[in-house]
């Protein structure tokens, strides 16, 4: 067997199809059907069902498929290291960012500008970014979904098996109307978290850090929140806010965004809550050159002064 009958067989698993795993190899689909009947007749064992619509893995199949990605990840592995004793860094890395997390670090530094120069200096390697919530993208950190995240923390401590750097710690704020009833004094700087108890509050949706932050606190003061409007962007729920429609449990905001949208902040007090923001990844560190590149660039340019 080679490995580019590892190869064919993992696609047509995942695309159950033998002519989309062949768009997706850019290959004819006799040539992929041949490797993979090829492989089969090596190891003595049917691997895939054609029978059905959709291509399924035989019980062989299923006990065979672990040890082909783990034989093509060792190879791209080898090739790799390779590479990086050459001074070429090729291969994909992920990276995850949650929505208020980046919206909450984007006044503190220039993340695409750090990708930026990445990409100029390193330009085999493709850096694919999605985003999630905190939660799935430290699961997906777990289970090798990811090579590192930028996160909303919920909680103190990271998870087993996943290490942190806090890049902003900053603390939440409620955010509301001009004529907003808690503006009981034009000098009032601060909310107790216990006069949100009634009040319609416009926050992150759960799975965020903050939303973690927020639920946790409540629950350790007797109530549950009243969430009236939730939204993956603090910018649309400062908006809300300003039209009136309950109050923003956001990180404190620019000034001129404040200023803009006709705004007061309060700091919420007793407790005081804070937004923390942090770079994630697994312990044990990356599995490719080009992730371990990114994540130390990561670490040493997006380190926030008092925070690192």
């Amino acid at each position: 067997m080679d490995i580019r009958q590892l190869r064919y067989l993992v696609t047509v698993a995942e695309e159950a199809n033998f002519t989309r795993a062949a768009a997706r190899l850019h290959l004819a689909q006799p040539g992929v059907s041949a490797q993979v009947r090829q492989l089969e007749k090596e190891l003595g064992h049917q691997l895939l069902d054609r029978s059905g619509r959709s291509v399924t893995l035989t019980e062989v199949g299923k006990a065979v498929l672990p040890y082909a990605r783990a034989a093509i990840s060792a190879v791209e592995a080898v090739r790799q290291t390779a590479d990086e004793f050459a001074g070429l860094l090729r291969g994909q890395v992920t990276l995850g960012l949650v929505a208020g997390a980046a919206a909450a670090a984007a006044h503190e530094f220039d993340l695409a500008a750090v990708l930026a120069r990445f990409h100029v200096d390193h330009p085999q390697v493709e850096i694919a970014l999605t985003e999630k919530t905190s939660e799935w993208m430290l699961t997906a950190l777990r289970q090798g979904e990811l090579d590192m995240a930028m996160i909303g923390l919920a909680n103190a401590e990271p998870p087993p098996g996943v290490s942190l750097q806090v890049l902003v710690d900053e603390p939440l704020v409620a955010a509301v109307a001009p004529d907003d009833p808690a503006l009981t004094s034009p000098d009032r700087t601060s909310i107790p978290l216990a006069e949100l108890r009634d009040r319609p509050l416009i926050s992150l949706p759960r799975g965020t850090g903050i939303r973690g932050v927020l639920d946790r606190a409540c629950a350790q003061a007797g109530f549950q929140p009243r969430i009236a409007f939730q939204a993956a962007a603090p910018l649309f729920l400062a908006q809300l806010a300003a039209r009136g429609l309950g109050v923003a449990v956001v990180p404190a905001l620019p000034a001129d965004m404040v200023s803009a949208f006709g705004l007061r902040t309060l700091e919420i007090t007793e407790p005081r809550l804070r937004g923390r923001v942090a770079l994630a990844w697994r312990t044990d560190g990356p599995t490719s050159p080009a992730a371990t590149v990114v994540l130390e660039l990561l670490r040493t340019t997006l380190t926030v002064p008092g925070t690192g």
